[in-house]
C-alpha cells in the first residue's frame, strides 16, 4: 500500500482510483477503520452463517462509532456493527448465536486495542 501526498490531502493509491483521505471531501482515516471493522465482520459473519448452512441474505450493514472525547487523540470507544439480515425464522436462533464467533475470527477486530468495544447485532427482516 502506498500513500501520496496530493493536492487535497494524502491519498491512497489503488489501481481502480485514489481513495481521498481527507473528511471534508473523502473518507477519514478514522472512518476508513470503521468501515474496515465493518466490511471484515460482515465477511466473517457471512462465512459463519454459511458454514452453519443458513440460507441468508445479508440486507444491509449499518455501522456507528463513539470517540473517547476525554482522551487527547479521541481514539475509537466503541464500534456499533447492525446487521440486517433475512433468514428463516428457525435460523434466527442460530444466526443469532453466530455473531458471538465474528470477534473471534476477524482479523481487524483481533487488532483494536482491546479498550475499543466492538457491538454486533442482528436484526431479522
Amino acid at each position: 500500500m502506498e500513500l501520496i501526498s496530493g493536492e487535497k490531502g494524502f491519498e491512497l493509491v489503488h489501481e481502480s482510483g485514489n481513495w481521498l483521505l481527507k473528511k471534508d471531501i473523502g473518507f477519514s482515516p478514522v472512518e476508513l477503520l470503521v468501515a474496515s471493522i465493518g466490511a471484515c465482520g460482515a465477511y466473517v459473519y457471512e462465512k459463519i452463517l454459511t458454514n452453519s448452512h443458513i440460507d441468508f441474505t445479508i440486507e444491509k450493514v449499518d455501522i456507528s462509532y463513539e470517540r473517547a472525547e476525554d482522551k487527547q487523540a479521541k481514539p475509537l470507544s466503541r464500534v456499533v456493527i447492525d446487521f440486517s439480515i433475512h433468514v428463516s425464522e428457525e435460523a434466527q436462533g442460530k444466526a443469532e448465536r453466530a455473531l458471538k464467533l465474528i470477534g473471534k475470527n476477524c482479523p481487524v477486530m483481533q487488532s483494536l486495542d482491546p479498550e475499543i468495544a466492538v457491538v454486533e447485532n442482528v436484526n431479522f427482516v
